[in-house]
């Protein structure tokens, strides 16, 4: 049995069987989450969260490409450069709200993760009760190379993650994919794409507890043999003393950390580390207001129109930083 709840340009949900199903329907923009879907899967959220016959909510993107890219940030970055303060505001307030209320949520929700998982999404996916990676799923939250910093609750997950590992991610933009999201601890399962659409269905019949028959077990960790680096350079008390630490070590992979990290804002590099060594004594909601008072703020740095120009606009990969 299947019953419809909304349909938006954006999003498609829908009751099937004992879970309600949540599609982004932006397959062309990569399910990138604008206000019109953060407000659809509001609406959904609290439709649902008292129906007995929704036994658990699953949310998917369309299109095979992506999960969901991130937010619509070259729409934050009009706001900006015209000035439209209240937008910026909306957007982030009703999106870090959404956050706070899938970390709340009383009923299982199940983020089923192909193709890439980036910023916004990594915020609909991570705070859920499950999260399902294919090999195709790809996690990052790469804000530092458009002078943000990992949002959406990020602050604090990543500093929650095994070690050091959510500094590297957060500071790098590192890709982890599939099973590693699993070892990292961004997934909680890791089940091969060609198995979603039985998964889907057989959650729709017998519930949750069958997602247990799906999952498979997880290959070795890539960044096994790499986390004593990770952990002991992005332990470090400052982005000075990381960068002094990565050249100290001098092995391949540090020279090619410090690449990445060099590319990136400065002002967002100093961002994201204090904001995510603040956010391990805080709480989830301590985070996201800490969250909202930053990116009102950055949002109108240089740095961050001129990053969203060079990765999303113009796409010339060459931004040029203030340095401030």
């Amino acid at each position: 049995m299947s019953e419809q709840h909304c349909v938006g340009d954006s999003i498609v949900a829908q009751r099937h069987g004992r879970i309600g199903h949540i599609l982004l329907n932006r397959p062309k923009a990569l399910n990138a989450l604008n206000l019109e879907m953060i407000r659809l899967i509001t609406q959904a959220l609290e439709a649902w969260r008292d129906d007995p016959a929704v036994h658990a909510v699953v949310l998917e993107g369309a299109g095979g490409r992506a999960f969901c890219a991130g937010g619509d940030i070259r729409a934050v970055r009009d706001w900006a450069l015209s000035g439209d303060d209240a937008s910026i505001a909306a957007f982030f307030s009703e999106e870090y709200a959404l956050n706070a209320a899938i970390a709340a949520y009383p009923k299982p929700y199940i983020s089923l993760i192909d193709g890439f998982c980036m910023g916004g999404g990594i915020g609909l996916s991570v705070h859920g009760t499950i999260r399902v990676a294919s090999e195709t799923a790809q996690f990052a939250m790469p804000e530092t190379a458009i002078a943000l910093f990992p949002d959406v609750g990020a602050t604090f997950v990543l500093p929650r993650l095994p070690g050091e590992l959510g500094m590297y991610l957060g500071l790098t933009g590192a890709r982890l994919v599939g099973a590693d999201a699993v070892h990292a601890g961004l997934a909680t399962h890791f089940v091969p794409h060609h198995a979603f659409a039985a998964l889907r269905h057989t959650l729709a019949q017998g519930g949750v507890a069958t997602l247990a028959g799906f999952a498979e077990t997880l290959p070795e960790f890539s960044l096994a043999p790499k986390r004593p680096m990770i952990d002991h350079c992005f332990g470090q008390g400052s982005i000075v003393a990381i960068e002094d630490a990565l050249r100290a070590d001098g092995s391949e992979f540090a020279v090619e950390t410090l690449a990445i990290l060099a590319k990136m804002s400065p002002s967002s590099l100093r961002w994201t580390f204090d904001i995510l060594r603040a956010g391990a004594g805080r709480t989830l909601a301590q985070c996201l207001e800490a969250e909202f008072a930053l990116v009102t703020r950055i949002t109108h740095h240089p740095d961050f129109a001129e990053g969203v120009r060079a990765m999303v606009v113009d796409k010339d990969r060459n931004p040029k930083w203030t340095g401030l």
